[in-house]
């Protein structure tokens, strides 16, 4: 985890992970994990943005 980052106080990963699938039907699961494929797309793209954001800083401070 990154320490420059503030822990949140609920977690909603944990809250979704706990959710009782069983009352959902074929297409409503169907339908979240569309979503959720999503979601993964977003957050890959937010690592990839970090990662070159963190790069390009460190080739900026970098002592040589």
């Amino acid at each position: 985890m990154d320490e420059n980052l503030p822990l949140r106080g609920s977690d909603p990963l944990k809250q979704l992970l706990r959710e009782d699938l069983d009352p959902l039907s074929i297409d409503e699961l169907k339908e979240r994990i569309e979503q959720l494929k999503g979601e993964i797309v977003r957050c890959e793209s937010k690592i990839h943005a970090a990662s070159s954001h963190r790069s390009a800083a460190d080739a900026l401070f970098r002592k040589d």
